[in-house]
């Protein structure tokens, strides 16, 4: 028996994108806000995936990342114990109207009757029940309308950063659903004053729900540029494991433009469903500070810090203690390798420190001193000339590539967990306070045979200390 429209699962497409500059230096442009912990104990990817993790609600996910992002990706899911239905990589960043059409072309593919939920892989809700019942609500419109829905959150304060819909008349039989009557950019703070006086506008929370053919009939009449480049980079695909490799000319070529001005915006087919869900985009530390829980003078302690005679502060450290006294309406952010100090209040201070950052080439705005890989991470401890010291950790089953290095030996020390070596013919186990000697040239592997995190120290040695020094020979992760 086929299964109908109001039966079949819905298939969420998880857009995993992002420059990583907005929540600097907690997020960086190689480990964006959607693989860190912000609002809880998991990261922001794995909440959005945790939301649609029904299987009789919701078919596998989609993602759509980067090929910098993917193993952060498969990685981060298969620490929950989720699958994911596939992973489709852009080769470029083109916005969100090219990404959703190759995800619903290729959905279709797969479903002609495919519905779509289309979810940022970095947005906070808090109601995970009312955002089921508004799901629902927009399959049931989308379905019987052929319409395209959007998820319209209910404000509770004139905010300014968001964009707005403006809500029209209720649809007929649905009375959880409003025809749009208007969208609208991002206001002025009086405007947005008004519109929250009134009660007839709410925020634009960059979620949609809609079959696949319908989005792409739509397309066709209003963005047939995008949907064009989508068709030829999905039908010149290439099959990575469970990777989907776009064509990369093919995609380059679409319009970089986002799913609403493309197409919500000039359709006529846009319905929404307004909702409270105790949604954030978590776009500046001010959204961080009224997520977190808050001590009796209104600071937000995350990590190794202490706050003396302060108010209305976000302390964070994921790294050193951080002692901040006599202080008020302060964002105070340190990691390892940067400390952050703002108003709390100005959302473009970030934007500043980033674009002076960028301008002069500093590292710190691409990547963290944890540099993540899809075996584990390592990060560097220390480095003087000639030598260079890291501490990598090999995740429970994981392997590096078969390697060499034509510049520097390597000594690794085992602290914690068990490893096994290859050393060119040799294969051996080296345990916790044991170490090897890898010297120059020599064909190496590392693998983690046991089911705890592996760690070790490993100290390079030599002329040249560079992560280009690699030459892969065999690799599971396909870069050889």
């Amino acid at each position: 028996m086929t299964a109908t429209n109001s039966t079949r699962p819905v298939v969420p497409v998880i857009l995993c994108g992002g420059a990583g500059t907005r929540l600097w230096p907690l997020s960086r442009r190689q480990h964006p806000k959607q693989f860190l912990a912000l609002a809880g104990k998991t990261t922001l990817l794995q909440e959005t995936v945790g939301r649609v993790g029904d299987a009789a609600r919701f078919a596998p996910p989609l993602i759509v990342t980067g090929e910098d992002h993917r193993f952060t990706v498969v990685g981060q899911l298969l620490d929950q114990g989720r699958e994911p239905g596939r992973v489709i990589l852009e080769p470029v960043a083109r916005n969100t109207a090219p990404a959703v059409a190759a995800a619903a072309l290729v959905a279709e593919a797969d479903d002609p009757e495919a519905v779509l939920l289309v979810l940022p892989s970095d947005h906070v809700v808090g109601d995970t029940k009312a955002f089921l019942a508004a799901v629902e609500a927009a399959r049931a419109a989308a379905v019987a309308e052929h319409a395209l829905l959007t998820f319209a959150m209910l404000p509770d304060r004139p905010e300014t950063g968001y964009g707005y819909i403006h809500l029209g008349p209720e649809l007929p039989g649905h009375p959880a659903v409003r025809r749009v009557a208007a969208f609208v950019e991002k206001p002025d703070r009086a405007r947005a004053e008004r519109f929250l006086a009134a009660g007839d506008h709410a925020w634009n929370s960059g979620m949609f729900l809609f079959r696949a053919a319908d989005l792409l009939a739509e397309m066709a009449r209003h963005a047939p540029q995008v949907l064009a480049a989508a068709r030829a980079a999905v039908a010149g695909q290439t099959l990575d494991g469970r990777f989907l490799r776009l064509d990369p000319q093919a995609f380059a070529a679409a319009p970089s433009i986002s799913l609403d001005y493309a197409v919500m915006e000039p359709t006529d087919r846009a319905l929404t469903v307004p909702a409270a869900l105790g949604w954030s985009d978590v776009g500046a530390f001010s959204e961080l500070w009224s997520l977190a829980g808050r001590d009796p003078e209104g600071n937000a302690l995350l990590g190794d810090v202490v706050a003396l005679d302060s108010r209305d502060c976000l302390v964070r450290s994921d790294g050193p203690l951080t002692a901040v006294v006599g202080v008020s309406d302060l964002v105070v952010v340190s990691t390892d390798d940067a400390v952050l100090v703002a108003p709390r209040g100005d959302a473009q201070a970030v934007r500043r420190v980033v674009e002076r950052l960028s301008a002069e080439g500093r590292q710190e705005v691409r990547q963290a001193r944890r540099v993540y890989r899809p075996w584990g991470h390592y990060q560097s401890l220390h480095a003087g000339e000639r030598f260079q010291v890291k501490q990598l950790t090999v995740n429970p089953g994981a392997r590096l590539s078969l390697q060499a290095h034509y510049h520097r030996a390597e000594h690794w020390v085992v602290v914690n967990g068990t490893a096994q070596v290859t050393r060119d013919e040799e294969v051996f186990l080296v345990r916790e306070n044991e170490s090897v000697f890898l010297p120059v040239g020599c064909h190496h592997r590392l693998e983690n045979p046991g089911k705890v995190p592996l760690e070790l120290i490993e100290v390079q040695s030599g002329p040249y200390l560079g992560e280009d020094d690699i030459v892969r020979f065999d690799d599971a992760y396909g870069r050889a």
